[in-house]
């Protein structure tokens, strides 16, 4: 089970997408039986380009609704703090002659979500009124920004606004391993089980 629907077309998936969001049980959270209104649409590596794309027209139709987006591209604003932590000369200063290990310490905990990033997220949800957030850059941020570890951090914060983190893999659900974060469909080991698969969400 992959979590996505491989059988539908890209533009059924967006039409899909665009229903869902755009109704009042989606943006009321209602049917959540108390979770966090957290939802992960999953999509194949393969199809990263044409998600990007998706999501940034599946934004300006609902825009068009009057339903207002806000979107957190974890790249973006990864590359942000560690502008305004003046770290970002010093990375690339020393990307090409530190290891993998001491460099992958360094920016997970420059970008630790309890401490850095999710406190800058919750910035930007105070600076902007919105109705639903999409957070995007799962891939690109991997591994030093780990999703589970993002959402958990989110939870408090988030838990009044429906939240759509486009992952590039599969969010798969069972009674045997519970629910795992499986990135690029290969890494299989971020357990995470408090949010729902869109594609599982009707109205």
């Amino acid at each position: 089970m992959t979590g996505y629907p491989e059988t539908l077309t890209m533009q059924q998936r967006y039409q899909h997408l665009l229903t869902v969001i755009s109704s009042q049980r989606f943006l009321q959270m209602q049917g959540l039986g108390n979770e966090v209104p957290f939802f992960i649409c999953p999509y194949s590596p393969k199809d990263a380009l044409e998600m990007a794309q998706m999501v940034g027209q599946l934004a300006r139709k609902l825009e068009q609704q009057s339903i207002h987006v806000l979107k957190i591209d974890l790249y973006d604003l990864a590359v942000e703090i560690l502008h305004a932590r003046d770290i970002w000369e010093r990375v690339l200063a020393v990307e090409q002659t530190t290891s993998k290990a001491e460099l992958l310490e360094l920016l997970q905990n420059v970008l630790d979500p309890e401490r850095h990033l999710v406190p800058a997220i919750v910035r930007q949800m105070r600076q902007h009124s919105f109705d639903v957030m999409f957070i995007s850059g799962v891939g690109e941020v991997f591994p030093y920004i780990r999703s589970h570890t993002l959402l958990n951090n989110l939870q408090s914060a988030a838990q009044n606004h429906s939240t759509v983190l486009f992952f590039p893999g599969a969010y798969t659900q069972s009674l045997e391993t519970g629910a795992s974060l499986d990135l690029f469909e290969r890494l299989h080991d971020d357990k995470y089980y408090r949010a729902f698969n869109i594609y599982d969400f009707h109205v």
